[in-house]
């Protein structure tokens, strides 16, 4: 391997706050072994966790004279063999890394492997995206509560996390009108299911087409979440790249989602007296 271009110490930092303090991350034993197989030395091992990483990197980095050792360790940190059981956690801290690599010229690949890119380039491009793609759905009349998922750092590597942001933001609407605490479909059955009062009623369920509409939404839901939010679904954040065209489709339908559910009726609260 090629000499790699020292990081800067506050890359270094970053990086270890991510890496150690994230949750559902790596235990104190987990970042040891991982410390073992990238050849570093653990020179502070009784430290927090994420001061730990940063001693152990920075030191070897400063033995090296280059960060070849620092990436590899990010590398076996990442391997996504490591991370098949929590698919969410890797995708998510994948997307973080890259915010920080990207202002040395790397980018961690959906492989678990660095490579380089033009340096600070993503951020640059990443708001130039947000503006476009926010215009864009000016243009299309959207929801508000989609609007505010247009940021920058939302962009940094794809459109993914704009859209998958979105829709959990449907599931947190659905929690507040209902006072539900359930997720993913069972959030939706437990919200709409009208075998009594239903939380939410789109209309008065009265005909077999107000029954159906209902249910159809449920569907649309179910649908939504289970390819944006559900644990076992988030393969496709490795492999399915986003384009624009596909993100603004995808937040048009989620914006279609929050006006319904703005006029959706809180049939349960009324019901109980609680309105």
């Amino acid at each position: 391997m090629a000499a790699i271009e020292k990081l800067d110490f506050s890359v270094i930092e970053s990086l270890s706050k991510v890496l150690g303090e994230t949750e559902n991350g790596f235990t104190g034993a987990e970042i040891a072994k991982v410390l073992y197989e990238s050849n570093i030395e653990d020179i502070d091992s009784y430290n927090t966790k994420w001061k730990r990483l940063n001693s152990a990197l920075a030191n070897r980095q400063e033995k090296d004279r280059c960060a070849n050792n620092v990436i590899v360790f990010v590398q076996n940190a990442m391997n996504p063999a490591r991370h098949y059981d929590n698919l969410e956690w890797f995708n998510d801290t994948k997307y973080k890394i890259n915010q920080i690599l990207s202002f040395s010229g790397l980018h961690l690949g959906d492989d678990g492997k660095v490579g380089y890119v033009k340096r600070s380039n993503t951020i640059s491009e990443a708001a130039a995206r947000a503006s476009k793609l926010k215009e864009h759905l000016v243009t299309r009349n959207v929801h508000p509560d989609v609007l505010k998922y247009c940021k920058e750092e939302l962009l940094v590597d794809n459109y993914f996390h704009t859209v998958f942001e979105a829709t959990k933001s449907v599931a947190d609407k659905i929690r507040n009108l209902t006072d539900l605490q359930s997720d993913g479909a069972n959030l939706v059955d437990e919200a709409f299911s009208f075998k009594g009062v239903p939380h939410l009623a789109l209309n008065s369920l009265q005909s077999e087409s107000e029954k159906s509409e209902q249910k159809g939404f449920m569907n649309l839901l179910k649908g939504l979440f289970g390819t944006f939010r559900n644990t076992t679904a988030h393969a496709p954040k490795i492999t399915w790249s986003i384009e624009e065209i596909d993100a603004l489709d995808i937040l048009s339908l989620v914006s279609l989602v929050h006006r319904r559910l703005d006029r959706a009726t809180k049939a349960k609260k009324i019901y109980e007296g609680k309105m």
